[in-house]
Parts: structure tokens; C-alpha cells; sequence
């Protein structure tokens, strides 16, 4: 049972910082589509490189483990916004499930806020002695 608890916080952490870093760099290659459907939900395109820098580099923080607490809790509010400014259509199905899925995401985040980054993260090696 250590065995598994060992190895499910970096895998863990892997898998749910994956969806933002790919998501980050899919917008870096489809900006103007981005864009796009940014401004169609009135939201400023100015926002856009914020966003990249959001997703990009807090994803890499979680999946390495370095400042975990702090980028999971940004993605976490991230979350939650892009579902109420994206996906708040429940009479459309698929967005009320891209709406759920992106607040189970902002809970799993929760969670390594709550918790730690667990074993073989960076921020393991610069603790307060």
C-alpha cells in the first residue's frame, strides 16, 4: 500500500495539470480561433496571453511539484471561471458537462491544495527544516 500512495501524487498531479499545460499550448497554435471564441463570450482577446501564462506554467508547476498549493489554486479559481463564463448553457449537454468537469477539476485541484503535492515534487527538497 506505500507503493501506491508513493507513486499516485506525481501521477496524480501529472494527469490533472495535463489537461491546462496541453490546452495552453493548443491555444499558443490556434490563437486567433482562441481569440475568437474569447470575444464571442465578451471577453477581452487581450486576455488571451494571460491566460497561455495561466495554464502553461501553472500546469508545469503542479506536474514537476513546485509551488504545487499556490498553481493549484490558481487553476482551481481558473476553473471555476471558465465554467461560468464558458459553459454555463445547461440547456446544452455538452456544455453542462464541460462545466461539471471543469468544477470536479477545480475539487481535485482543491485537494493538492489541501494536501501537498505528495512525494517526488520539487517542493519537497526546498521545506522549511
Amino acid at each position: 500500500m506505500n507503493t501506491l500512495h508513493t507513486f499516485s501524487a506525481p501521477i496524480g498531479r501529472f494527469l490533472i495539470a495535463l489537461i491546462f499545460f496541453m490546452a495552453g499550448i493548443n491555444k499558443i497554435f490556434s490563437y486567433a480561433g482562441t481569440q475568437g471564441y474569447m470575444e464571442a463570450f465578451n471577453m477581452s482577446g487581450g486576455l488571451l496571453p494571460l491566460v497561455i501564462i495561466i495554464e502553461v506554467f501553472a500546469g508545469l508547476a503542479i506536474i514537476i511539484g513546485w509551488k504545487t498549493r499556490l498553481s493549484a489554486f490558481i487553476l482551481a479559481g481558473f476553473s471555476v471561471i471558465s465554467a461560468v463564463i464558458f459553459h454555463a448553457n445547461f440547456a446544452d449537454q455538452v456544455q453542462f458537462i464541460l462545466f461539471m468537469k471543469n468544477i470536479g477539476l477545480a475539487g481535485g485541484l482543491l485537494l493538492l491544495v489541501a494536501n501537498g503535492p505528495g512525494a517526488y515534487a520539487l517542493d519537497n527538497r526546498f521545506k522549511s527544516e
